[in-house]
């Protein structure tokens, strides 16, 4: 007698995946000869609660590359951190 194969079922499932469309911004802060280091990282401290280490290290690429980016995240995120940066009068554009 011969052995019969028993037919496999495959189990086919569809896994949806749900994606948030979220438009990833960065939070740019640009180098001028009018703020002070201290200044800017005070601000980047006090605004986007950085630590001093790392507010330290954004002013030097400030400085030296002309620009950094201290955040990123949603437009609705970093309207707020954009103003308190442009209030204490450092330009700083969201992109």
């Amino acid at each position: 007698m011969r052995n019969a194969e028993k037919p496999m079922h495959e189990m086919e499932t569809t896994v949806e995946l749900l994606e948030e469309d979220i438009d990833v911004k960065d939070l740019v802060v640009f180098n001028d000869d009018i703020n002070t280091f201290d200044h800017v990282i005070d601000t980047l401290i006090r605004v986007c609660r950085h630590s001093k280490e790392q507010a330290e290290q954004c002013t030097w690429l400030i400085h030296y590359k002309g620009k950094c980016t201290v955040k990123t995240g949603s437009y609705d995120e970093l309207k707020p951190l954009k103003d308190g940066i442009t209030d204490a009068g450092i330009d700083a554009k969201i992109l």
